[in-house]
């Protein structure tokens, strides 16, 4: 017998793709074979480690149906599941928290609006929202308004809806908040080589030709604090020494030429690049 998905992952049937993301991640902590092994051996608890096991894989299969949309939807039939779009659930309160958040002017409520838009599918709101703050007020920071496990796995999200409206700056600032949060304490785990493996996506494949050239340096200059080892630092660095090349900074372009070799000896320079090589 099948069993329900959004009972293991302690969704209800209306969730959003984003909150049942974020129920997936806290159960993956929860019950990731990794993590309860290492956990039962202090109780020295075997079955216990079984138990999680099982659990790990009840969470990932129910994580696969339900952030498909297709297998979501045939999920739903077979199991007489309300419709997520249906209108009228009995979930709707009277106060209306979005309404109330949309009249008040100060930060915090702005803040909140945005992440609650994010998970009550107006992505499109939140996005629109995060990038007129993230522009008009000095020093913003999300961040300053939710805890911090809060802030990680909602700003995540927010970034994943900003890289697919190719809002790539954006995305990269706020990444860098989540990348720099874990280096100060571990929280994502085992889920960090997603957020460096989208950041590297942004910054190797996407930033270049879609941003102004001054911002595209910027966020290749910042990527040099993220520890992503030597050999992708220097492919940051060859991009900044084209930009520089294009931009008529002979100087600057050398010197991250010839810093990209520094770190990797292999690289592959680009035949208009090849003028800056120290033979």
């Amino acid at each position: 017998m099948v069993e329900n998905y959004y009972k293991i992952l302690g969704v209800s049937s209306t969730a959003t793709a984003a909150e049942i993301k974020r129920a997936y991640r806290r159960k993956v902590k929860e019950f990731h074979p990794d993590l309860s092994f290492a956990s039962n051996i202090n109780n020295n608890n075997s079955a216990n480690t079984q138990d999680s096991s099982k659990d790990f894989r009840k969470v990932v299969i129910a994580y696969e149906v339900l952030s498909n949309a297709h297998q979501r939807s045939m999920f739903d039939s077979s199991f007489g599941m309300q419709s997520r779009y249906e209108k009228g659930s009995q979930s709707e309160y009277s106060f209306n928290y979005r309404e109330w958040l949309l009249q008040r002017s100060d930060e915090e409520s702005k803040c909140k609006l945005v992440f609650w838009d994010l998970m009550h599918n107006y992505e499109d709101e939140a996005v629109k929202a995060f990038k007129k703050m993230n522009t008009e007020i000095a020093g913003f920071r999300l961040s300053k308004w939710f805890t911090r496990e809060d802030f990680m796995d909602y700003g995540f999200i927010l970034a994943e809806e900003l890289v697919f409206r190719a809002e790539y700056y954006d995305a990269v600032l706020l990444l860098e908040q989540i990348i720099l949060m874990e280096y100060s304490f571990s929280y994502f785990k085992h889920f960090f080589p997603e957020v460096t493996s989208l950041m590297k996506d942004i910054l190797l494949h996407r930033i270049g030709g879609y941003v102004p050239d001054e911002l595209a340096i910027d966020c290749w200059e910042r990527a040099l604090d993220f520890k992503f080892g030597k050999k992708v630092d220097a492919q940051f660095l060859l991009k900044m020494g084209a930009v520089y090349d294009r931009m008529g900074d002979t100087d600057t372009a050398r010197i991250c030429v010839q810093e990209s070799i520094n770190f990797d000896p292999k690289i592959f320079i680009p035949k208009l690049l090849k003028k800056y090589v120290c033979n």
